[in-house]
């Protein structure tokens, strides 16, 4: 029986281990970057090993492929399911959201999600699971004990490290939004200064070029066009000026905008610690449940950082 139960382990990291591979795959895909992919610091998605062992041993001696399928896809919405809702209850986050899929439940299953892990069932019980199931028979006893032993240790303690990294998730949001907010106070006022600025420098220079035009249209009636040369001169100075100060004003902007954005970086690299920074990266649709707005700006900074490499 215990060697039994070993084998189901050996299995659960198995299928863990290939979940981790596909999501990573996936989403590393759809975001045009390399993603860590994984609940666990390690390469584990556990859900995905649970739902694999789950279908073996109820489904292991079934032998039509549209039963398997079906039960596949109906045992796998519950359970997905079930661990989000689980999941939004513990730290008050959600790590996917389907909302944007067709034929969603509250954003956390949808028909497509379910039609392929129901293929995905047919292929594990009916394809995969049997080759792997006689290389576990062939392996010594002892060795999978102490295999087992490793593994054990390994998961339960990326588990703990895990979840106490997460646990105060919303707390480090809410000192984040805190620090940012102060800091975007003042970087406001320095923005608004030099929109001011350049603001009253077009209007100082359109009207100093207004009325040179005026002075080259009264010379122009008096005859003394001998003046238009200087006067057009003081024009092209006049535009001249302007146009450097509201480049230099721009540019100021600019600069103060990357300095800002800089800022966010440090700030979040401050107050998050290494597993809750991971999971923000790792996982594009994770939402909070009361700063959630915090969470989305915050990305959106991360991203422009990333592009801007």
């Amino acid at each position: 029986m215990m060697l039994v139960l070993e084998h189901l382990f050996l299995w659960f990291i198995l299928y863990s281990f290939a979940g981790w591979v596909y999501e990573s795959i996936l989403v590393s895909c759809q975001e045009r970057r390399l993603v860590n992919r994984g609940f666990l610091n390690g390469p584990l998605c556990p859900i995905y090993g649970t739902g694999a062992v789950a279908g073996i041993v109820v489904l292991g001696n079934v032998k039509h492929p549209l039963v398997v399928f079906l039960v596949a896809m109906v045992g796998a919405s519950i359970l997905e399911y079930a661990t989000s809702w689980a999941m939004e209850r513990l730290f008050h986050a959600r790590w996917w959201d389907y909302s944007h899929f067709r034929f969603n439940l509250n954003g956390r299953i949808c028909l497509l999600g379910a039609v392929v892990f129901g293929l995905g069932g047919v292929v594990i019980v009916d394809v995969v699971q049997p080759p792997v199931e006689r290389v576990t028979n062939m392996i010594p006893a002892q060795v999978v004990h102490v295999l087992v032993a490793v593994l054990v240790l390994l998961t339960v303690f990326d588990t703990v490290v895990t979840v106490v990294g997460i646990v105060d998730f919303e707390q480090s949001l809410e000192r984040f939004r805190s620090a940012v907010s102060k800091y975007g106070g003042a970087m406001r006022e320095k923005v608004e200064d030099a929109v001011s600025g350049a603001t009253d420098l077009v209007a100082g220079a359109t009207g100093k070029a207004s009325g040179v035009a005026s002075d080259m249209a009264a010379s122009v009636i008096d005859g003394a066009s001998g003046k238009l040369g200087g006067m057009s001169g003081s024009v092209g100075q006049a535009v001249g000026q302007m146009s450097q100060r509201v480049g230099e004003s721009w540019q100021n902007g600019k600069e103060m905008s990357a300095e800002f954005m800089l800022r966010i970086k440090d700030t979040a690299d401050a107050v998050f610690n290494h597993q809750q920074r991971r999971m923000i990266a790792s996982f594009p649709r994770l939402k909070t449940t009361r700063y959630n707005e915090t969470l989305q700006q915050l990305r959106e900074t991360m991203e422009k950082l990333y592009r801007g490499r």
